[in-house]
């Protein structure tokens, strides 16, 4: 669970270093939305030779870019080496959101199923342990364990719906 926790956490933080990177290349959401609508719009406005778009397919999105009075993209009008980077920025943010709700997906039935076990867990503790002090101590570590659990799940929540404003 911890290690499902750390990779949707690393993901998390991946997406948003790439929304702050778009952000920070074209002066977009000063807020603190994860939105991309803003960021979509300025990178048109200031790429007119081009056909700016954002497509979208299932959780997938990614920035269609087609040279002006052209159907698809040429090597006579390569992409701006800026409008380059944010393909690459939007890309690496669809990945990290869709890794993001899919490892939060899977965490919270995790968690659930701890919580859920808890008293079992708890009795388990008291039949097992050999000593009065041995107890306390196991059922010290549990609480603590359950607590970190309810933690995680409350920053998975967090990280998931964050994930999902991004196209918003």
């Amino acid at each position: 669970m911890a290690e499902t926790f750390n990779e949707q956490q690393e993901r998390y933080e991946g997406m948003v270093r790439h929304i702050r990177n778009l952000r920070q290349t074209y002066g977009c959401n000063r807020d603190d939305s994860l939105a991309l609508a803003e960021c979509v719009e300025k990178i048109r406005d200031e790429h007119a030779k081009h056909r700016v778009s954002l497509k979208i397919t299932g959780y997938d999105f990614s920035l269609n870019v087609i040279p002006v009075g052209s159907e698809e993209e040429s090597e006579e009008d390569p992409v701006p080496p800026h409008l380059h980077l944010a393909q690459d920025e939007l890309k690496g943010t669809s990945e990290g959101a869709k890794a993001t709700i899919s490892k939060g997906t899977a965490l919270q039935e995790m968690i659930g199923w701890l919580l859920r076990s808890k008293d079992q867990m708890v009795e388990q503790v008291k039949g097992q342990a050999g000593t009065y002090q041995e107890e306390g101590r196991l059922l010290e570590n549990l609480e603590e364990n359950i607590k970190e659990a309810r933690r995680a799940k409350e920053l998975s929540l967090e990280y998931k719906q964050r994930a999902g404003e991004v196209l918003t």
